[in-house]
């Protein structure tokens, strides 16, 4: 007797290569790219994610990769003044200040910082949001963020498919000549522009994967590859019971189902070994006890540290101070 199917499977390519705790991993794009970016860092990898903030359209990441290429120094020209704040076109709003000076200090410090990362990463992976674009009208230049600026000062277009193979055909060659072991995987979002409306939206995304997929087509997969998050959303998950109360952000159960999915394709078996016996300590320190004064809640402790001390022991690249100040505390206080 056959059983019934309530399911369509998405099928994850068999990668040439996998990540883990030994290497550096970057992440650049969308909320999305922070929600895998955002987990891996809870279990202790070496990452660093959106040195420029939150990035939607393909423009906006590849010039944010130009920039830690180029080790930019911004200056007060690469400012705008609006709403009481120094915003840069460039990054997300979490860099705008009240103080020029402090914009640009927070600006400059994470693009030393994430510039030397990128050189000496491993893995890349890149988001893409959506095709449509702005463009500040003064300069015709795309921009990251809007900042709230009156709409009259841009103008919006979508990009094509050949406009983003063109430019991250370039972006490619000047990242493999830095960094040569570097490898890159790009994705689409699963997050629904619904301000574009249903069928701008589907449009967009179409743009995204053909672009993509040129790009894998011109590279080969033994450079860069392509994660199936959209159509593991698309297809797995086609249920409202996975979306956020928007409808259009997905809820926490669906970026950890992808993420699931993600770890067991792209990171190395040991790293999963050693992340499952990471995160019960991560979990353990955000336990609140309701009886700390007993011979077993200090026994718990004990052993937590006994077991942080064995993973620091066996694999230097572990950082838990957090925890172990908590389960420190706990103890003395």
């Amino acid at each position: 007797m056959s059983v019934s199917k309530f399911q369509t499977l998405v099928e994850v390519p068999k990668y040439r290569w996998q990540t883990g705790y030994s290497q550096k991993i970057i992440f650049m794009g969308s909320c999305f790219t922070e929600n895998i970016g955002t987990r891996m860092k809870t279990l202790k990898y070496v990452v660093d994610i959106n040195p420029f903030g939150i990035l939607y359209n393909p423009f906006s990441v590849s010039n944010g990769l130009r920039i830690l290429l180029q080790q930019k120094v911004f200056k007060s020209e690469d400012l705008i003044f609006a709403d009481g704040l120094w915003h840069s076109f460039s990054h997300h709003g979490r860099f705008s200040s009240a103080d020029e000076n402090e914009a640009l200090e927070q600006i400059n410090s994470r693009i030393k910082s994430s510039a030397k990362f990128l050189k000496e990463a491993g893995f890349l992976f890149i988001t893409f949001g959506t095709a449509w674009v702005y463009k500040f009208k003064k300069t015709d230049q795309p921009v990251s963020n809007c900042h709230k600026m009156p709409a009259t000062q841009f103008e919006r277009a979508r990009l094509d498919v050949d406009e983003i193979f063109d430019d991250y055909r370039e972006l490619l060659i000047e990242m493999n000549k830095i960094n040569p072991s570097l490898k890159v995987v790009f994705t689409v979002s699963p997050i629904r522009h619904w301000k574009d409306g249903a069928i701008e939206n589907q449009r967009s995304k179409a743009v995204l994967l053909l672009a993509i997929d040129k790009l894998i087509n011109e590279f080969g997969d033994d450079y860069c590859d392509y994660f199936p998050a959209y159509e593991i959303v698309m297809d797995e998950l086609r249920d409202y019971r996975f979306y956020a109360g928007d409808m259009n952000h997905i809820s926490d159960v669906a970026v950890e189902h992808i993420w699931e999915k993600f770890q067991l394709a792209l990171i190395d078996k040991e790293s999963q070994q050693v992340a499952a016996r990471v995160q019960k300590i991560v979990k353990a320190a955000s336990h609140i006890p309701i009886h700390k004064n007993t011979p077993e809640y200090n026994q718990f402790l004990w052993k937590m540290n006994k077991r942080i001390a064995e993973l620091e022991e066996k694999y230097k690249y572990l950082n838990f101070a957090v925890e172990k100040v908590y389960f420190k505390t706990e103890k003395t206080g």
